[in-house]
């Protein structure tokens, strides 16, 4: 007898602006040097937010922003300034400890 999966989608689970904060703290703590894994984590919060209306309040196409945070895209900098702006964070530096 086959076992039933669902796929999980974390998108469906970041319901509050703490749940989003605290999902974008621990990726960005796992991810060390890969980029691509803190581009993914956005798309995930641009999914769970709602993608038309991010859109919208960074000025890209729904479409720019969807390639943008693809598993293919490479997003430059300002793109992730944007996306993290129009999400209602701030990016910040500070020490290593």
């Amino acid at each position: 007898m086959a076992i039933a999966t669902t796929r999980w989608d974390s998108a469906e689970h970041l319901k509050t602006e703490e749940d989003i904060q605290l999902y974008l703290e621990a990726c960005l703590e796992e991810a060390g040097d890969d980029s691509a894994f803190i581009v993914h984590a956005l798309a995930i919060v641009a999914r769970a937010r709602n993608m038309t209306q991010l859109a919208r309040d960074t000025g890209l196409t729904r479409e720019g922003l969807y390639k943008a945070l693809s598993p293919e895209g490479n997003p430059a900098f300002s793109t992730v300034a944007k996306i993290a702006k129009a999400l209602g964070f701030k990016l910040t530096v500070q020490p290593t400890v």
